[in-house]
């Protein structure tokens, strides 16, 4: 793994900490940060940072606490709380 790479693992983990902690603009630097290392080094995103971010406002999302979760036709459905939708399929 790259120093990139575990930067942008530990600044994901930055986040979610900070998220946690209720510090939310500590947790949206962390996540631009994160993004904009990734992209400098033409890393692929973690899927734990884009599964878990806002593409909208830059959030780390924890379902229950700023984010909503749903289950709809074989798609997960993740709603930021400034309205913008993610969805995922499952099987």
């Amino acid at each position: 793994m790259t120093i990139a790479a575990e930067r942008v693992e530990r600044l994901t983990a930055l986040a979610r900490e900070a998220t946690l902690a209720d510090d939310e603009e500590r947790a949206r630097r962390y996540v631009r940060r994160a993004r904009r290392v990734a992209e400098r080094h033409r890393l692929r995103q973690p899927r734990s940072l884009t599964r878990h971010t806002c593409k909208a406002c830059d959030r780390y999302l924890v379902v229950g606490r700023n984010a909503r979760q749903r289950l709809q036709d074989g798609h997960v459905v993740v709603t930021c709380v400034c309205g913008h939708q993610r969805r995922y399929p499952y099987r």
